[in-house]
């Protein structure tokens, strides 16, 4: 009637032959999913990067052209002072972007 399994019933997957079948797994190798999670992870940190940049150029771009024009500076110096402010935040987010 019911066939009792033995401890060799058990280790069936043990054997040569399911090893010529089946490839043991690389310990090293990310699964599917690890690779899923990894990539959103690196998405999300790169949205939170352009996220603050893009929260902390206008307070920037308004602090400079406050101060410019508090010290009465030629207005083309201001435009020059305001386009290398604007170089070093776009230098950064694309340098964060790179990580």
């Amino acid at each position: 009637m019911g066939r009792h399994l033995q401890e060799r019933d058990l280790r069936s997957l043990e054997r040569r032959s399911m090893y010529s079948i089946f490839h043991p797994l690389d310990v090293d190798e990310p699964l599917p999913r690890e690779l899923i999670q990894e990539g959103w992870r690196h998405r999300m940190c790169e949205i939170r990067v352009l996220e603050v940049t893009g929260a902390l150029y206008l307070p920037a771009l308004m602090v400079v052209m406050i101060l410019l024009g508090s010290m009465h500076v030629n207005p083309i110096f201001g435009f020059v002072a305001m386009a290398a402010l604007f170089g070093a935040f776009l230098i950064y987010v694309l340098s964060a972007r790179d990580r």
